[in-house]
């Protein structure tokens, strides 16, 4: 009886120590970053200290069809599925750490053993030699949570989890980005092959004049081939702008998770390239660790990381363990005082209520080596870690500094165009009408045609790149992953399939915590304030 209590009081100081976590403290790693964009004070840039809303960015672009492309591709585009499914795997590997800082070995045992002993064996001279043995029980095994390791796995698993999220985050902003890029590149090639037809037939015009003033022998018939040869030239123009907007509306396709195909009921008729707002409402750059997904999964790729060195500690100290069995066990061997043997039929009576419970504890005093370099190689990681993190918040603050001044460049490269296609367009109109007239040779007009279908044809394209470089923009400050707010990570009847094939419960739910607000409890230092972060031996 005394000796139960001991071992009941010993196993109660354990418990009461449990929360106890050795390895250092998780810093999130320091980021440089500007307080102001190189551009903030240009006149098309409002910086807006508070948090802006990114989440709809494209439908400044007010275009109805880009909306419903958007939409699309969240439904049904592949990789963001992928990327869904990495979530649950993340949520079930969680599962896994909650699950170790339990009692390690749960399980129900049985067993049915018949024994024959040799008449020739030691100790032959034993009454029974041939009986059968039958057990049946609970087992348990619990290394206890002593040092923390345990819960250092959860808090990884926790930051874990919140990476994958983080990482479908960024597949959707990237994904959006794409379909609105990929969107506009159609626009601009059908705007560009608009231009270039119209072209032909002005250039078809002029051959035209050019022939008949040849057969009226009024001019020679070099203005005729040049006249051919320009058209041509112009023509030619035609099947690869048609290459370009088959091939993009084939990377449309894989986008919006459809095979190739016609997609005119998607798109409706050709259309003019979306129009950027003139000017474009930032955050400050501090607002990029907050809102980017990359970054957020960087931060917490480190945490996760940063965790596991604290695991790794746990190995220098001797862990404690408690397991235990309950069951019944019987024997058709005779028992002395019974008058006969029992029955194993008798498995369930009181008299063969079996049973035991033992403590003990483990030290690795003679591995400290690999332990030390097991703990070197986890904080190697988490360094390298933490300094993917910073290098992934410069390359964030690089991407929106390109974005920006592409955007604001692009504007003024665009209004310097347009005033040049207005001249080309009216000295094409002059050359035509004094070629007519006989006032010029066909070499005005042929220079005049020429011009104008490069102006007008870099006009479109500088007018794609500035809606181009503002969804540049947009991506680079990390919008749109709200879209799947309140939305599972995958789609109702991917979700129905899994669960015809494995039951996931609560894995396989939107009530799945998945914000990082809600902690496991037992992750955190108990009320008495025992936590032994920082601890190293």
């Amino acid at each position: 009886m005394d000796r139960s209590r001991g071992l009941l009081s010993v196993c109660t100081l354990v418990l009461m120590l449990a929360g106890c976590k050795v390895g250092p403290k998780y810093i999130q790693p320091v980021a440089q970053i500007e307080e102001s964009w190189l551009d903030a004070s240009n006149e098309r840039i409002r910086v807006e200290p508070d948090a802006v809303d990114y989440s709809e960015w494209w439908k400044t672009l007010g275009d109805p069809v880009l909306d419903g492309l958007i939409q699309r591709a969240y439904d049904q585009n592949l990789p963001l599925q992928i990327a869904g499914l990495r979530v649950l795997e993340a949520r079930a590997q969680r599962g896994i750490a909650v699950g170790g800082f339990f009692p390690q070995l749960q399980e129900a045992t049985g067993g049915l053993t018949g024994t024959h002993i040799s008449d020739n064996a030691a100790n032959a001279s034993m009454l029974d030699k041939k009986y059968w043995d039958h057990d049946v029980g609970l087992q348990a095994a619990w290394e206890l949570d002593f040092w923390g390791k345990f819960r250092r796995a959860i808090a990884s698993g926790d930051a874990a989890l919140l990476a994958s999220v983080a990482d479908y985050d960024s597949v959707l902003v990237s994904l959006i980005a794409d379909v609105a890029a990929t969107y506009i590149e159609i626009r601009t090639v059908e705007e560009r092959l608009s231009l270039a037809r119209g072209n032909i037939e002005l250039q078809r015009e002029s051959l035209n004049i050019a022939d008949v003033r040849f057969r009226n022998g009024a001019v020679s018939e070099l203005d005729v081939q040049q006249a051919k040869s320009n058209l041509a030239n112009t023509q030619a123009l035609v099947p690869l702008l048609e290459t370009r907007l088959q091939q993009a509306k084939n990377r449309l396709c894989v986008l919006l998770g459809i095979p190739p195909r016609e997609i005119r009921d998607l798109l409706g008729e050709p259309g003019s390239i979306p129009t950027a707002p003139a000017d474009v409402v930032l955050g400050v750059p501090a607002d990029l660790l907050r809102r980017r997904p990359d970054i957020r999964r960087a931060e917490r790729i480190a945490a996760a990381a940063s965790e596991r060195i604290g695991m790794a500690y746990a190995d220098f100290y001797p862990s404690f363990t408690l397991s235990g069995f309950t069951g019944f066990q019987t024997s058709t061997g005779y028992v002395p005082g019974t008058g006969g043997p029992p029955d194993l039929k008798n498995i369930f009576d009181a008299a063969s209520f079996t049973g035991f419970v033992d403590f003990g504890f483990n030290w690795p005093v003679l591995n400290y080596g690999r332990i030390a370099n097991n703990v070197r190689v986890q904080d190697a990681r988490f360094q390298q870690a933490a300094i993917a993190y910073q290098d992934v918040v410069l390359r964030a603050a690089a991407e929106v500094e390109n974005g920006l001044v592409g955007f604001l460049r692009s504007q003024e490269q665009a209004e310097r165009l347009l005033e040049s296609v207005k001249a080309a367009r009216r000295s094409a109109e002059l050359a035509h009408a004094q070629y007519r007239d006989g006032a010029i040779d066909y070499t005005r007009v042929l220079q005049t045609e020429t011009a104008l279908v490069i102006q007008e044809d870099g006009w479109a394209v500088a007018r794609g790149t500035i809606t181009g470089n503002l969804i540049s923009l947009y991506r680079a400050l990390g919008g749109g992953w709200e879209l799947r707010n309140g939305r599972e990570f995958v789609a109702p009847e991917l979700a129905k399939e899994m669960r015809s094939r494995v039951n996931w419960g609560h894995v396989l739910s939107i009530e799945q915590e998945t914000t990082g607000e809600k902690l496991f409890e037992l992750s955190r230092p108990n009320a008495r304030g025992t936590s032994c972060d920082g601890d190293r031996p």
